[in-house]
């Protein structure tokens, strides 16, 4: 759609009078008002909250008074309070339940943000009077929280490029208004790739190993999409499709497999080599310009891993005991198949599917005798929930007053322990065609003493829905995701900070995954598990022996894991360590990876990385050079979950603790410095090595 025609449609004459964006909302605790919103809704409060900021900005940067840290930060803070609503719920719901005229709108937005962006960070008066109070924050006698916001700005806008001449500085701005929509519709290309690339069976002969509950999902699915008669299975972010587990026919499980690889790099309107390769040679052109190697440096500098050379020490640690423990992983699967009577060599499709068997025959279960015990709403308010309450005093009530996007959307209040409102939690779980793979929290309003504001979050999730009715029943994987997610729920509704600068989750891409993991260690905790793991018919107890492979598998095919997630972590540090010369062409891009992932070891035959360049969402948003962050993350997270175990685990005084020394601390001091003063010391590497099985010889 046109810009014009954008325009025209979404800002009619009619709307501006009952906009609802315009001011805060009026419900609880300024919960946005879903039901009232519509799209036309969108461009004029953008455009409203942009023309205001403008003047706020204005007004600081030309002001006569002397700069101060109340006239200057604590006046950024506080402006562009209407684009900063407008944004949270816009980008937000353009993620989860979006459509056509939401993303011509990103695409017309996507500029116009970054040149107002632009406008601020490179406004040469303003940038003077931060850098005049960085120069003296020592002799302004003002709070350490108060010092680290005056870095943080200065921080952040010489890393913007303040400091450049006019001729960079405008070379900049052309650079950033690029990346602004090249990284737009990459990202919704994988959407609509991923939507157009759904597996289609017309036989049910085909689905042989699927269970009843799934094919009759498969129908559903084909129904929707004016398909009947037929089954469609959708696709998943990863290059892995849960499909493969199950599927007997080894045809089709490398028809899923291969297609599901091909996504972004097959041809057609989709592909995405060309917007991949442009956008590393824009990212290191733009590092270059600010003084750094790479884009990768550039990323790495303002994170707490510090440097490139940091990161690749990390992975080239990690890196030959998973593919080491891969290797004895394999074996033990060729000598599966080979027992089977079978004649061929293991591949990527074959993995998960005998894999499966394996687990089944080493630990006398397999997903599916677990998947009864794993019912959506028990493993929500008798699993996650019940942790958080036992852990921190916290409590849940459900609201149905309070209006969603989708039916499918749950919204919880959620209550300190002295029975004060804490935050509103919004669950999202179920897939969609509007909503983008994979899982992540986002935060509609963020804690901050300053605006007196109280968190409002939401987690997302994509388990896909039974058809009639049935109750949702979900693997391993989903329960481990359920608890990470909620962990960066947790991270945000526990902040206690004075600035929504450091509010929540705005913390360093390498340590803010380092509450959600921990969060995951409670998915198994006995007394959790205990609690949760209730058949969804009977309401019966998972069996003792369920519960004991349960713990037993925890090593089970972590070489697999790992190495997959490794290589995932090592192509983004690739991609993005490369200078301008040196990125490849669109048509070598994925012979490029190939190599890399060759030169670092790891068959691809049958441990295909989890993203390749061109489905690779991460990279497109927060995590570009920042995938190692759950890796980097997972060694704080695998040692605090020692600490937690030392100290007597699931109690209040353990909660309080991590709750206090981490949690209400948001960004306000260095992640780093806060995992010190919680644990004592530096973190240790074992505990992730011995977690993943990478210290001994492998479990499968």
């Amino acid at each position: 759609m046109a810009g014009n025609d954008l325009i025209e449609n979404f800002a009619p004459a009619t709307v501006a009078d009952s906009n609802p964006l315009f001011t805060e909302s009026p419900l609880y605790l300024q919960y946005p008002p879903f039901d009232r919103i519509r799209t036309e809704h969108y461009l004029p409060a953008f455009e409203r909250g942009i023309a205001e900021q403008v003047l706020e900005i204005d007004a600081i940067a030309r002001q006569q008074a002397a700069p101060d840290f109340e006239n200057t930060i604590i006046a950024l803070e506080l402006s562009g309070q209407l684009l900063n609503r407008v944004s949270a719920i816009f980008f937000t719901l353009a993620g989860t339940d979006t459509n056509a005229e939401m993303q011509a709108l990103e695409q017309y937005l996507a500029p116009m943000l970054a040149a107002h962006d632009d406008s601020i960070v490179l406004n040469n008066a303003l940038f003077a009077r931060i850098a005049t109070l960085y120069a003296n924050r020592q002799n302004l006698q003002l709070q350490p929280e108060q010092t680290r916001l005056i870095e943080r700005y200065y921080t952040d806008f010489v890393r913007a490029g303040a400091s450049l001449d006019v001729n960079q500085q405008a070379r900049m701005r052309e650079i950033n208004a690029l990346l602004s929509v090249l990284q737009i519709q990459f990202n919704q290309n994988i959407l609509d790739e991923m939507n157009a690339m759904a597996i289609v069976f017309a036989d049910p002969d085909e689905l042989v190993g699927l269970d009843a509950t799934a094919i009759t999902t498969a129908a559903a699915a084909a129904e929707s999409r004016e398909l009947p008669g037929q089954y469609l299975l959708p696709l998943v972010n990863t290059s892995g499709q849960p499909v493969l587990s199950s599927l007997q026919n080894r045809e089709l499980r490398e028809r899923v497999q291969r297609q599901s690889e091909s996504r972004g790099n097959r041809g057609g309107e989709f592909d995405n080599r060309e917007l991949l390769t442009t956008v590393l040679r824009l990212r290191a052109e733009r590092a270059a310009m600010l003084g750094y190697t790479s884009h990768a440096a550039y990323i790495l500098a303002d994170q707490t891993a510090a440097s490139v050379d940091a990161v690749n020490q990390r992975l080239s640690e990690l890196l030959p005991p998973a593919v080491a423990n891969v290797r004895q992983e394999a074996a033990a699967l060729q000598s599966l198949i080979n027992d089977s009577g079978a004649d061929h060599q293991l591949a990527a499709w074959d993995w998960d599917f005998y894999s499966e068997r394996l687990r089944a025959t080493r630990h006398e279960s397999d997903s599916n005798m677990l998947r009864p015990y794993l019912e959506l709403d028990n493993v929500l308010q008798r699993g996650v929930f019940y942790a958080a309450e036992r852990l921190y005093g916290i409590s849940f009530r459900e609201r149905f007053d309070l209006p969603v996007y989708h039916a499918d959307v749950r919204v919880f209040e959620v209550f300190d322990s002295v029975g004060t409102t804490l935050a509103i939690f919004i669950a999202d779980y179920y897939a969609r065609p509007s909503k983008r793979g994979g899982a992540w929290n986002s935060s509609y309003i963020v804690q901050s003493d300053l605006l007196g504001a109280q968190p409002i979050m939401a987690n997302h999730l994509n388990i896909n829905q039974p058809a009639n009715g049935e109750q949702t029943l979900l693997t391993v994987d989903e329960v481990t995701t359920l608890f990470h997610e909620f962990g960066h729920a947790l991270h945000a509704m526990f902040s206690a900070v004075e600035y929504p600068y450091f509010g929540g989750t705005r913390v360093p891409r390498d340590f803010v995954e380092f509450p959600s993991q921990v969060n995951e260690m409670w998915a198994t905790w006995p007394e959790v598990l205990a609690n949760y793991a209730v058949h969804y018919q009977t309401g019966e107890p998972m069996p003792a022996e369920l519960l004991e492979s349960v713990f037993n598998a925890e090593h089970f095919n972590q070489g697999y894991a790992t190495t997959e997630y490794l290589a995932a972590a090592v192509l983004d540090q690739a991609l993005h360590q490369l200078s301008v010369a040196a990125i490849p062409a669109a048509e070598q891009l994925i012979s490029f990876e190939e190599e890399v992932l060759r030169s670092a070891g790891i068959d691809t035959g049958i441990v295909p990385p989890r993203y390749r360049g061109t489905y690779f969402r991460h990279i497109m948003g927060g995590y570009a050079a920042g995938y190692y962050s759950y890796i980097w993350s997972e060694v704080l997270d695998a040692d605090t979950v020692e600490w937690f175990r030392e100290n007597g685990g699931l109690t209040r005084e353990n909660g309080n603790r991590f709750r206090s020394a981490v949690l209400s601390r948001g960004g306000s001091e260095d992640g780093l410095q806060l995992f010190r003063q919680f644990r004592g010391r530096d973190a240790e590497i074992q505990p992730l090595l011995e977690r993943r099985g990478l210290s001994g010889p492998a479990s499968n």
